[in-house]
Protein backbone atom coordinates (compact mmCIF):
# COMPACT_ATOMS: atom_id res chain seq x y z
CA UNK A 1 0.00 0.00 0.00
CA UNK A 2 2.82 2.58 0.59
CA UNK A 3 4.96 1.34 -2.15
CA UNK A 4 1.72 2.11 -4.78
CA UNK A 5 0.87 5.50 -2.09
CA UNK A 6 4.55 6.51 -3.36
CA UNK A 7 4.36 5.97 -6.91
CA UNK A 8 1.48 7.87 -7.35
CA UNK A 9 3.30 10.54 -5.21
CA UNK A 10 6.13 10.58 -7.79
CA UNK A 11 4.13 9.94 -11.05
CA UNK A 12 2.34 13.38 -9.94
CA UNK A 13 5.00 15.39 -8.90
CA UNK A 14 6.49 14.41 -12.12
CA UNK A 15 3.38 15.54 -13.88
CA UNK A 16 3.29 18.56 -12.10
CA UNK A 17 6.92 20.00 -12.28
CA UNK A 18 7.83 18.21 -16.19
CA UNK A 19 5.91 21.16 -17.61
CA UNK A 20 8.26 23.51 -16.71
CA UNK A 21 11.42 22.02 -18.13
CA UNK A 22 9.45 20.87 -21.35
CA UNK A 23 7.71 24.30 -22.15
CA UNK A 24 10.35 26.81 -22.75
CA UNK A 25 12.11 24.07 -25.80
CA UNK A 26 9.18 23.65 -27.80
CA UNK A 27 7.84 27.81 -26.92
CA UNK A 28 6.94 29.26 -29.80
CA UNK A 29 9.60 32.51 -30.51
CA UNK A 30 8.75 36.14 -29.56
CA UNK A 31 6.94 37.72 -32.52
CA UNK A 32 8.89 40.52 -34.49
CA UNK A 33 8.60 44.07 -33.76
CA UNK A 34 6.48 46.33 -35.59
CA UNK A 35 8.16 47.95 -38.57
CA UNK A 36 7.23 51.78 -38.46
CA UNK A 37 5.45 52.86 -41.47
CA UNK A 38 6.23 56.99 -42.30
CA UNK A 39 3.12 58.96 -42.87
CA UNK A 40 4.52 61.09 -45.28
CA UNK A 41 3.54 62.01 -49.54
CA UNK A 42 1.22 59.37 -49.85
CA UNK A 43 -1.00 60.21 -46.86
CA UNK A 44 -0.55 64.01 -48.73
CA UNK A 45 -1.92 63.05 -51.98
CA UNK A 46 -4.76 61.06 -50.82
CA UNK A 47 -6.06 63.65 -49.29
CA UNK A 48 -5.56 66.04 -52.04
CA UNK A 49 -7.71 63.03 -54.16
CA UNK A 50 -10.52 63.00 -51.54
CA UNK A 51 -10.70 66.88 -51.78
CA UNK A 52 -10.82 66.70 -55.63
CA UNK A 53 -13.56 63.83 -55.92
CA UNK A 54 -15.53 65.67 -52.96
CA UNK A 55 -15.58 68.62 -55.00
CA UNK A 56 -16.67 67.04 -58.16
CA UNK A 57 -19.21 65.64 -56.71
CA UNK A 58 -20.57 68.90 -55.06
CA UNK A 59 -19.94 70.51 -58.49
CA UNK A 60 -22.13 67.70 -60.48
CA UNK A 61 -24.77 67.81 -57.49
CA UNK A 62 -25.44 71.48 -57.85
CA UNK A 63 -25.37 71.84 -61.70
CA UNK A 64 -28.28 68.70 -61.47
CA UNK A 65 -30.10 71.27 -59.40
CA UNK A 66 -29.80 74.44 -61.19
CA UNK A 67 -30.48 72.50 -64.52
CA UNK A 68 -33.80 70.25 -62.69
CA UNK A 69 -34.84 74.18 -61.52
CA UNK A 70 -35.10 75.92 -64.70
CA UNK A 71 -37.01 73.18 -66.35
Amino acid sequence: MKKSRLIIIVITIIFIVAPMFISPIIAQPPPPKPVAIPLDGGLFALLIAGLIYGGRKLYKEEKNKTTKAKE
